[in-house]
């Protein structure tokens, strides 16, 4: 057990019934009243993110997860196949497990996979990707004082929305926490 004044950035807790790491927390000490943790989760299987605030003697069970390297091999339509990276085991998950956050993984890609005992939580891509743009509107040159963006697609099939001055085949730095264009790479 975990009380909410022991908060740290990345550890997982289990609460109500999801497994959940914490992105934020802040301790508040308003002039009147108790004081109270305002926390910023994520929902490790769903994606989701929600704020609450506790108590900070309020206590909660903490979540073992085990990050193992897998890498991305393949889908065959149903299922997405991984290989071990350590004992070159393969194994196959369902979309249902896996989420969106195969969106910008490209095949043989390495990629952590979240484990909560025997049970799959997810998959990590990489914080930072590079990925060349498939499909876009044409650019335009000078037309960015306004911060205008346009839709682009990426070689992965994801979409992300980049500055007008972005050309197909420009290869990109994506942020994938956010799905935000960060850069050209």
């Amino acid at each position: 057990m975990v009380s909410a004044g022991d908060f740290k950035n990345g550890m997982a807790v289990e609460y109500e019934g999801g497994i959940y790491t914490i992105i934020e927390f802040q301790h508040v000490q308003p002039g009147r009243g108790a004081a109270f943790v305002r926390t910023k989760m994520k929902n490790v299987k769903t994606g989701t993110t929600i704020e609450k605030s506790f108590r900070p003697s309020e206590k909660m069970p903490k979540a073992h997860l085990e990050r193992k390297e897998m890498q991305y091999l393949y889908n065959d339509g149903e299922v997405y196949h991984f290989m071990d990276q350590e004992s070159f085991d393969q194994i196959a998950v369902g979309e249902g497990e896996i989420g969106s956050s195969l969106k910008f993984v490209r095949e043989n890609d390495i990629v952590n996979m979240l484990f909560h005992g025997t049970n799959i939580l997810g998959i990590e891509p990489e914080i930072i990707v590079k990925l060349a743009v498939a499909e876009t509107e044409p650019g335009f040159a000078g037309n960015t004082s306004s911060g205008a963006t346009k839709p682009a697609t990426l070689e992965t099939g994801a979409l992300v929305y980049v500055p007008l001055f972005i050309n197909i085949g420009d290869v990109l730095e994506i942020d994938t926490r956010t799905g935000e264009y960060r850069g050209r790479a």
